[in-house]
């Protein structure tokens, strides 16, 4: 990883770490007064869930965005930025409990850790889940920003997280396992299951520093190639990795019979798919009347990344 990129997403980890923690404290804090020993546990797992070591790529995409349409962010854009850079990483967090369940991808191991079912239980995972979706939209509805840009985040959030998102991505990857599926079926799964998320995270960093029209898409490019490649090179690395280092099974994706790129186009065509659309994000970043250098980073980063 290129220093400059892992110092930005050390201090991105750090931040996003405090504040996760500054907000379940205040959580726990009303859970203490009301003595349940149940609310206490279901905050544990909560906080298992999302502070587990993750790559915070989503955050710090929050944070870049931002700076690349105000480089200089002042105090106050940062503290706002942190209440939406959590919201993003929550919801991320709550897909990935949600995924993980029997019901769902069934696995048993994420990021090198037993998944949540598995340390607790299948309930407690599903209303992990759904009290992570909703803690994200009360941090960007009690954030410092304007109520105009509030409305706007809540709306990139809820469009990419909802039908035309995120869960509808996972609806068809439910329905594709042990079906033929084509490339164009594939891409729009992963366009939806995971491209979705980036582009809001890309959106909610820029709108909430008040991006123009331009400047928003020409970020939303980006967001859309980064975003396909990131699963593209997931499905080289379910190949190509091994359990240890990916921190979830190896050849998971084999096993379940899903339609990955490598199996549809070869795994020297599909590695160089991610190449070009990575390309395609630098080509959509030169759009912008600033250096967007951390988006570059993490544009390279995405494609070299071994897990």
């Amino acid at each position: 990883m290129d220093a400059v990129l892992d110092t930005f997403l050390t201090k991105i980890r750090n931040r996003i770490h405090g504040h996760l923690h500054h907000t379940l404290k205040n959580q726990k804090s009303v859970f203490a007064d009301a003595g349940t020993q149940q609310l206490q546990r279901l905050m544990d797992a909560v906080l298992y869930s999302v502070d587990n070591g993750g790559k915070r790529l989503r955050p710090a995409l929050v944070y870049a965005s931002a700076q690349a349409v105000v480089p200089a962010l002042d105090v106050d854009q940062w503290a706002a930025l942190d209440d939406v850079a959590l919201a993003i990483e929550c919801t991320h967090s709550y897909s990935l409990v949600h995924d993980d369940l029997p019901a769902m991808d069934d696995d048993d191991l994420r990021r090198g850790k037993p998944t949540c079912h598995i340390a607790y239980d299948e309930a407690t995972a599903i209303l992990v889940g759904d009290g992570l979706q909703a803690l994200a939209f009360e941090l960007i509805a009690s954030s410092d920003l304007s109520s105009q840009r509030r409305i706007a985040i809540v709306a990139i959030l809820a469009r990419a997280a909802g039908n035309y998102g995120m869960v509808g991505g996972q609806a068809v990857d439910l329905a594709s396992e042990n079906q033929t599926v084509d490339l164009p079926t594939l891409e729009l799964l992963h366009r939806l299951k995971t491209g979705a998320m980036i582009r809001a995270s890309v959106a909610a960093g820029a709108t909430a520093v008040g991006a123009t029209k331009a400047q928003l898409s020409a970020l939303d490019a980006y967001a859309n190639a980064i975003g396909l490649a990131f699963q593209v090179h997931d499905d080289v690395l379910d190949i190509q990795s091994d359990t240890e280092t990916l921190g979830k099974p190896q050849g998971a994706d084999l096993r379940q019979n899903k339609a990955t790129y490598p199996s549809l186009m070869g795994l020297d065509e599909a590695i160089s798919k991610a190449a070009s659309l990575i390309e395609e994000a630098h080509a959509a970043l030169a759009q912008l009347p600033h250096e967007a250098t951390p988006l570059a980073a993490i544009a390279d980063y995405i494609i070299e990344r071994d897990h």
